[in-house]
């Protein structure tokens, strides 16, 4: 038995590694990596709408969907073997089934997977290689399964902290998780579903007296624009919130806030706003919570992790991170300090997760942070996004529809408007884009914002220039060719990504 593992896991690392070398020519899908499906597409869809709850949804469900059998590097494969540039999927990290993550997993997998009570090298090892790429006090790790489950721990690491306080500050439009308690501190979540019950709380509606929602710092569509001054003015909402909570004689259990927020439409933090927002959360004992869910490990190319974008010097009290880790298996870790550990340490029961961080997410983690590394992604990361962000520039300039071009490294986002007085979102406009890039060029977007209007692209860490260059292309053909043929935008259906 261990003898024909090895044999396969040897026969699929050299197989992967030959076809994930040749992305750089940008090919077709080698004919090792498709194999014909026994189950038809429809089949599929039929068995998912039967067994599943309607709110799971299905990408690009306007246009048929699509199945997803395989891939590699920054390609997708259906079950027709027809490949897809993924502009999108920051899931998987350093690129769909890379072969040094493939090769750990099949070589541990094939020895041992268990709970994380045993002593085990690799989660050891994996906690020492991340707080090195933390910047001090940062020194205790807690190994979960989902960016969810990061953020749901790192709230109660917060409240013991605060000896108790729930109170929280938030950001409109965040999104931190599924969790119930993840749900109460997302107002992208908490304001569009009926399982909470919303109060009047300062300025806005919130989940409780214990939310506290502050204005996204958004330059762009928000109400402070100059980049100079936007940081000190979006903070001085955060000092609002911690001066209402000390005027009840209560204290502040954390503000929380996405390095980069996805979801909102790629919204960064501007120059000083942490510096001024941190401050303010820390002079009345509250923690800072960054999320790293989205945009850590190397994604802003200039920076390895994104609240160290600005330089503001501002360490985070806890630091959460999920999708990238493990490059596709569920690995994620909250990283703290020791004060804020010994505190939690103090509540009584022992914190036990089964899976996070078993030896064979483990071993995928290490693989994930050995190859980022060793492949200069981080440096990639800078120099293609970089190239996106200027050839988007340079369309913007011919194409009218483009009002923004925003975000750091491989992570920015492409807001598209009709008229630039008003910025009156394109909302139709960016779902008619998203399925024909799919339909036509073969490219995978996604679609974010307030108003369904921002293209985000988060693609895995090995995007080429060709694969720049297909995005670009592809985009200026759909709108100059495409879009322009259309009598009535309005009545183009939302595209689901």
């Amino acid at each position: 038995y261990l003898i024909m593992t090895e044999f396969l896991s040897i026969g699929l690392f050299f197989g992967t590694s030959l076809w994930f070398l040749n992305r750089k020519k940008h090919i077709e899908c080698p004919d090792t990596l498709f194999q014909p499906q026994s189950t038809s597409k429809e089949e599929v869809r039929e068995l998912r709408l039967k067994n599943f709850c309607k709110k799971v949804s299905i990408s690009y469900s306007n246009t048929g969907g699509l199945m997803i059998v395989g891939g590699y590097g920054s390609k997708l494969i259906d079950e027709t073997g027809k490949t897809y540039l993924d502009t999108r999927n920051n899931v998987c990290h350093i690129g769909h089934q890379h072969p040094k993550v493939v090769q750990a997993v099949q070589q541990q997998v094939a020895t041992l997977n268990t709970n994380s009570r045993y002593l085990h090298p690799n989660v050891a090892i994996l906690a020492e290689r991340l707080v090195s790429l933390l910047p001090d006090p940062l020194e205790v790790v807690f190994f979960v399964n989902s960016g969810s489950e990061a953020n749901d721990l790192a709230l109660r690491l917060a409240r013991v902290h605060a000896g108790g306080s729930r109170n929280t500050i938030v950001v409109d439009r965040a999104y931190h998780g599924h969790t119930l308690a993840t749900i109460e501190i997302s107002p992208y979540k908490f304001e569009s579903c009926s399982e909470v019950t919303l109060i009047q709380n300062g300025p806005f509606k919130t989940p409780g007296k214990h939310i506290w929602k502050v204005p996204c710092p958004d330059v762009y569509r928000g109400p402070h624009t100059d980049s100079k001054t936007a940081g000190k003015l979006y903070a001085d909402y955060v000092n609002q919130a911690c001066d209402a909570y000390e005027s009840r004689g209560e204290s502040v259990s954390a503000f929380i806030i996405e390095s980069g927020m996805s979801v909102a439409g790629v919204v960064l933090p501007p120059p000083g706003y942490l510096k001024h927002a941190v401050g303010c959360v820390r002079n009345v004992g509250g923690l800072f919570i960054a999320d790293e869910v989205q945009t850590g490990f190397g994604r802003f190319g200039t920076s390895y992790w994104g609240f160290q974008h600005n330089n503001d010097d501002v360490v985070p009290d806890i630091v959460t991170m999920g999708k990238p880790f493990g490059n596709g298996m569920p690995l994620a870790a909250v990283a703290t300090t020791r004060k804020v550990a010994e505190a939690f340490e103090t509540i009584g029961p022992e914190y036990f997760n089964t899976f996070g961080g078993n030896p064979v997410c483990a071993a995928a983690g290490l693989a994930v942070l050995d190859t980022i590394e060793s492949e200069g992604l981080q440096a990639k990361a800078a120099e293609i996004g970089a190239y996106l962000k200027a050839g988007f520039m340079k369309l913007k300039v011919r194409l009218e529809i483009i009002g923004d071009v925003r975000g750091c490294g491989l992570f920015l986002g492409i807001e598209l408007i009709r008229a630039e007085e008003t910025l009156a979102p394109a909302t139709e406009e960016t779902a008619f884009i998203c399925s024909k890039l799919k339909e036509k060029h073969a490219i995978l977007t996604s679609i974010d914002g307030t108003y369904d209007n921002v293209l985000v692209i988060k693609p895995p860490m090995v995007f080429s220039k060709g694969d720049a260059d297909d995005f670009m292309d592809g985009f200026e053909t759909v709108v100059l060719e495409d879009l322009a043929l259309v009598d009535d935008i309005l009545s183009i259906s939302r595209t689901p990504t």
